[in-house]
């Protein structure tokens, strides 16, 4: 278990960022980091934005003008994935670098009964870091369980702020609430003690303990933003580890006075230009503070989209066809990360722990399987440089096995159920092997199983020998 930061540690970040601010204004130009200092690390994890959400990956109705110019100046892929089509499982791949159905974190998404979390027994990418001398902070929407053993300050993270799941659940039993939390009136112990099932009512935490309930959702995305800044800051000296899950885009969606009506194109694009502007300010401070040049930032999604749009992508969120576990991915990172460069190779969340771990100085962990790969060639653009993976494996929201890519081809095993739209017939359901050129047909429109018997054959025997492997190599969740 790791160190926490309590309320007088926390005070104290907040005196070394106002001490941090002005001493930069002080001194005037910051300086630049000591030549082979350890890189920062920030990675911004949206919740439900899907492939064709971003402007520079090809939205007209939605405006994302800082991520699109760090996008300009670093890195876009076009073939990042995630492993499930909804968030829990997707989260305890980052921080673990495996599969969900490795760690036991396959089975959809956790609710406030639940009582599994991410087991303390995995190694986490935070306390990797931490290993490193990193100071490691979380940020926003955590869900790999919400009791004390699971949360962020027990898997390697310093500090934490943010909400413990989705913002459409609601306040779980047995909770810690700080002596100044902000409560309604009519807070009652029947309330502290058995929890209010009152949907979208979720509580923000500091650290262990509960701070505000409910949640004030329109001012998160604002908030959260504000604290990377002042972690930053108050860490600037480095090396650092800041982890961003938002709470948004996920449904209920939520804004602010100042950004209600600010794009004029509805509630969903006012939230994603809020996200952007948070953007704009991280990247604004790391420039202030001199620490730019020497800052990796990832901005990615969970899974797919939920009222999004997956762009050019068959499926949204909850669904193994491309729009539910292909992402947008933008890297930043000036001097190592050329500008306007384009990623076309398969990559994945789970290659974060591996890749910044080595960055880092450190080394994965060599006493279990670690499914993600080494993907710093690919993110400096080495000449020739080629997906580690000869395959890819997509399991369903409830961690069953459904498909396969190897290079160009994806075999479904296990078809995703196609939904009716409203005013629509009902669907004929798809049935048997689905074979898709994702290079000829990124929308999987035409099933080329008939044709390619051979490769549906390879294919199978890939997800049979993957199957028998993971099966034979399963950990299991935590259980509080």
């Amino acid at each position: 278990m790791q160190s926490t930061l309590n309320r007088r540690g926390f005070l104290k970040v907040i005196g070394l960022s106002t001490a941090a601010v002005a001493t930069h204004h002080a001194m005037g130009a910051p300086a630049k980091p000591a030549k082979g200092a350890k890189p920062n690390f920030i990675v911004i994890y949206a919740d439900d934005q899907g492939y064709g959400d971003l402007g520079c990956y090809g939205s007209k109705k939605l405006k994302t003008p800082n991520i699109d110019k760090m996008c300009a100046e670093g890195m876009k892929f076009t073939d990042f994935y995630v492993t499930a089509p909804v968030c829990s499982p997707t989260r305890s791949s980052l921080m673990t670098g495996c599969y969900p159905r490795r760690v036991g974190m396959h089975q959809h998404v956790l609710f406030p009964h639940s009582t599994r979390g991410l087991n303390p027994k995995e190694i986490t990418i935070a306390e990797l870091l931490k290993k490193q001398g990193y100071a490691t902070a979380c940020v926003g929407k955590w869900h790999m369980g919400h009791q004390k053993q699971f949360l962020p300050t027990s898997q390697g993270f310093d500090y934490y702020y943010g909400v413990p799941f989705s913002n459409d659940m609601w306040l779980p039993a047995n909770m810690k609430y700080a002596d100044d939390a902000k409560l309604p009136a009519d807070f009652s112990d029947d309330v502290r003690k058995a929890g209010e099932r009152k949907r979208s009512t979720v509580p923000l935490m500091r650290n262990e303990e509960v701070i505000e309930y409910p949640a004030n959702q329109p001012e998160l995305t604002e908030r959260y933003t504000r604290e990377v800044v002042k972690f930053i800051t108050a860490n600037k000296g480095g090396p650092f580890f800041v982890y961003l899950p938002h709470t948004m885009p996920h449904y209920p969606l939520h804004i602010s006075k100042k950004f209600k009506d600010f794009t004029g194109a509805g509630l969903f694009a006012d939230v994603i230009a809020c996200m952007d502007w948070g953007v704009g300010e991280i990247l604004k401070a790391l420039k202030d503070l001199g620490i730019d040049e020497n800052t990796l930032v990832i901005y990615t999604s969970d899974n797919g989209p939920a009222p999004g749009s997956a762009g050019p992508l068959r499926g949204k969120k909850g669904s193994t066809w491309e729009g539910g576990m292909r992402e947008p991915c933008v890297m930043r990172w000036p001097g190592k990360i050329p500008p306007k460069s384009t990623c076309t190779e398969l990559a994945t969340i789970m290659d974060l722990l591996p890749t910044l771990t080595k960055l880092a100085g450190g080394q994965p962990p060599k006493d279990r399987v670690i499914d993600g790969k080494d993907i710093l060639p690919l993110i400096t653009a080495q000449p020739s440089a080629k997906s580690p993976y000869e395959s890819f494996f997509y399991h369903t929201a409830r961690g069953e096995l459904a498909a396969v890519r190897c290079g160009k081809w994806k075999l479904h095993i296990k078809p995703p159920r196609t939904r009716r739209r409203k005013n629509q017939p009902k669907p004929k359901p798809v049935t048997g092997a689905q074979l898709f050129d994702l290079s000829a047909d990124i929308n999987e429109a035409t099933n080329l199983a008939d044709k390619n018997p051979d490769v549906v054959k390879k294919l199978t025997g890939l997800l049979t020998a993957f199957d028998k492997e993971i099966n034979a190599n399963l950990r299991p969740p935590g259980k509080a």
